[in-house]
């Protein structure tokens, strides 16, 4: 007989995964997919336990946006898909791309209350930029290909492909040449549009005449990969540059066109943005943190918006002229439109550029005292002050949900342009800093990764330290010790008073002891002092570190300012 190439539904499927280079891939397994799984033994995939979905997918969404790769994701019938919805949203909003799959229920059996069945598929539909569902054990090559050209192209995001527990265990005698993929399609951007031409003259003409202009800068322009194209631009016309939390390192900090955070929490950027003449965004969707909610910009202000997503353009701002594109390939357009005034639109803007150097020089030196606080319990300031000393310039500070975003978005500065500050913020739960880190250490082997943390966010994920010492990674998790849920605590001081606190507080826990117990490295760190001796002591140390932090435990200190949600509303109102 002649030799025939067939093989199981799952081998197909991990085929397809290898000749899209995929890897590393985090999962929990289930009957369903056990074809997979041993396929993926017997073809080398990089393939991870994880102890639970939801890490699974963080850990795959800051592998994704720190390398720019496809993340890639498996999870079982019922519950393990379903486990997947938050880090499923996260990729959504923060245009990450994924490629996960789910087990399903056997086709014959559905819908006779099999074990774990539920709608999965209804349920993570929304969750996703696509849902596939393989129907046919002979279209596997086919519909991966789809996932991952849909996964990396326009606004990327997460494709689930669902997979019944009889099309993974079916076999088909493929043909050879079947598992092919398109390289275009193994990361993001995997295919660049320009803006018209015309709307680009009409923005350099705005931008020529523009004396105070100032771009805004969101995650668009890391998934872009734009970061080094838009501080060269910054640097060509003296254009200053603020940020949101995900935008963050679309110039470096230290830069001295870098006016820091905008919107909720900002440094020197939402006076400038008043005082502007001219905004131009780029890559940001100006939702309700980066607009401080929807007061800033003021309205009237002359605004050019560069984004991929068309739907994006006046949904909280109309913009006088809209470019539809790529961030990168919109960038190097307005540049060459602008070059040959280069040398008159830098000379017109030296004052102004040198205004901006200055008031964030004196800003810096209204925080001192934060960021050198001698405080007991530690300060935030501190600590981010003393992260800023010691994060080498290559380094990864990823930020979990919650406080340790916020503090991070405003005080931690990054040295280099690029993807050097990864929060959660498509949906800012608590829970991604330790999977994140974990995926941002398998992303940047080599590279200082540090993760902060709160204490609520790390008991929730604790179990994937077991993960990182298994997988012999090597990074550093700071638990930000206020024995408090502590955004909710703040919040509740704010808006009820003191003493007005409702299941907000958390038992008093040493988490350098809990590090040791599960066979880490833990550090305890109660006074100012010891901070910047225990990240020396973690970033010389090999394997997973976990730095505990007792902060402040004053809900008056907990957030970086005031939360304008809180003084806007009359006490008694719903927060949203």
């Amino acid at each position: 007989m002649m030799p025939t190439n067939e093989m199981t539904g799952g081998e197909a499927l991990a085929r397809m995964i290898k000749a899209h280079d995929g890897g590393p891939m985090f999962g929990m397994g289930g009957f369903q997919l056990l074809p997979f799984y041993d396929a993926a033994r017997r073809l080398g995939l990089s393939h991870h336990l994880i102890n639970d979905e939801r890490a699974g997918v963080f850990a795959a969404d800051a592998y994704a946006k720190v390398s720019g790769r496809v993340g890639l994701a498996d999870a079982t019938l019922g519950p393990g898909a379903t486990n997947l919805v938050t880090g499923l949203v996260e990729a959504l909003n923060a245009g990450t791309p994924l490629v996960v799959l789910t087990g399903n229920t056997h086709r014959l059996h559905s819908w006779k209350n099999m074990t774990q069945e539920s709608r999965q598929s209804e349920i993570l539909r929304p969750a996703c930029k696509e849902l596939i569902r393989i129907e046919t054990v002979e279209r596997i090559p086919e519909l991966m290909r789809r996932a991952f050209a849909v996964a990396t192209t326009g606004r990327p995001g997460p494709v689930v492909v669902d997979v019944p527990e009889d099309i993974c265990h079916a076999t088909f005698p493929f043909d050879e040449d079947a598992f092919k993929a398109n390289p275009a399609h193994k990361a993001a951007p995997a295919l660049r549009c320009r803006p018209d031409r015309t709307s680009t003259e009409r923005a350099a003409a705005l931008l020529a005449q523009a004396k105070r202009p100032l771009i805004l800068a969101g995650g668009g322009v890391h998934i872009s990969g734009a970061a080094e194209a838009l501080t060269a631009f910054a640097r060509a016309f003296r254009l200053p540059v603020a940020h949101t939390m995900t935008g963050k390192g679309a110039i470096p900090c230290i830069d001295p066109l870098s006016a820091g955070l905008f919107g909720r929490y900002d440094r020197i950027a939402n006076k400038l943005i008043e005082d502007s003449d001219l905004l131009l965004v780029i890559g940001c969707k100006l939702g309700e943190i980066a607009t401080k909610r929807y007061t800033v910009p003021p309205r009237g202000k002359p605004l050019i918006h560069l984004d991929i997503v068309a739907e994006e353009f006046g949904r909280t701002v109309e913009p006088n002229i809209a470019l539809w594109g790529d961030a990168r390939a919109g960038i190097e357009d307005l540049q060459e439109a602008l070059r040959s005034d280069g040398d008159a639109i830098r000379a017109a803007r030296q004052e102004y550029a040198g205004e901006v150097a200055g008031r964030m020089a004196a800003w810096r030196e209204s925080v001192r005292e934060r960021y050198t606080s001698e405080e007991t319990p530690v300060s935030m300031g501190r600590l981010m002050g003393e992260l800023n000393k010691a994060m080498p310039a290559d380094g990864i500070l990823v930020a979990d949900g919650g406080f340790a975003a916020h503090w991070g978005g405003l005080l931690y500065d990054t040295k280099r342009a690029g993807r050097g500050f990864v929060p959660d913020r498509g949906f800012a739960s608590i829970g991604y800093g330790l999977p994140g880190a974990l995926g941002a250490a398998l992303a940047a082997p080599g590279r200082q990764v540090a993760s902060l943390t709160g204490d609520g966010g790390f008991n929730m994920m604790l179990g994937e330290l077991e993960t990182a010492r298994r997988l012999r990674l090597s990074f550093t998790i700071i638990v930000v010790n206020n024995a408090a849920s502590g955004y909710v605590k703040a919040l509740q001081h704010l808006m009820y008073g003191p003493g007005a606190y409702h299941a907000s507080d958390l038992a008093e826990t040493n988490y350098a002891e809990v590090a040791k117990a599960l066979g880490c490295t833990g550090i305890r760190v109660e006074e100012p002092g010891a901070i910047a001796p225990a990240l020396a002591e973690a970033f010389r140390t090999d394997g997973p570190i976990v730095i505990d932090v007792v902060v402040t435990r004053d809900p008056a200190k907990m957030l970086p300012a005031v939360d304008n949600r809180a003084v806007q509303v009359k006490r008694g109102d719903r927060l949203a």
